[in-house]
């Protein structure tokens, strides 16, 4: 597909995000949905965008909160080109085509140059946390979600579809 000829010249930024939810009144339910890092229980997006915030390529909405980024990752990962080359945060290692920061060994300091590459790394991402603070603007994406969860995925697709077109009225023509 020619879009996707097109991302491989770029490497694409992904991270994720945890919305809170109620707690599910069913037992079982409410397990799925418990993510033990945020000690809530919530919902996770992904999103994937291009360098520089310049636009959304990718939204995975509405996986429950204890999955794992990269499990997310790899599952959105066949939507795109094998060689399309991707930046993301510690959450993603092990993932292919990503490249992610280097990680302090136990007992061990980084070496400058690792030190470095970090930094790099860290300041080409920053972007996508920007986009991400762009959907979080909208407090329906940000606050605890009360609505009914099969309305979720259609509300976060809108909220999306805002920001780009924010996104899109910044971008001045040359």
């Amino acid at each position: 597909m020619f879009v996707q000829e097109v991302l491989t010249n770029f490497r694409l930024l992904v991270d994720s995000m945890e919305q809170p939810i109620n707690r599910p009144s069913d037992d079982k339910e409410q397990q799925k949905y418990f993510s033990g890092k945020k000690k809530q229980h919530t919902l996770k997006n992904q999103v994937i965008g291009l360098p520089e915030a310049k636009d959304i390529v990718e939204v995975d909405i509405g996986s429950r909160g204890p999955t794992a980024d990269i499990s997310l990752f790899r599952k959105s990962q066949e939507k795109f080109d094998k060689s399309q080359p991707f930046s993301g945060d510690k959450a993603y290692q092990g993932g292919e085509n990503i490249t992610t920061p280097h990680k302090r060994k136990p007992k061990q300091e980084l070496t400058q140059q690792q030190k470095d590459e970090n930094k790099t790394l860290s300041s080409n991402r920053i972007f996508i946390e920007h986009l991400i603070r762009l959907l979080k603007i909208f407090r329906i994406a940000s606050q605890r979600f009360r609505l009914r969860i099969d309305t979720y995925e259609q509300i976060i697709l809108t909220v999306c579809g805002l920001v780009r077109l924010r996104i899109g009225s910044l971008v001045l023509p040359n």
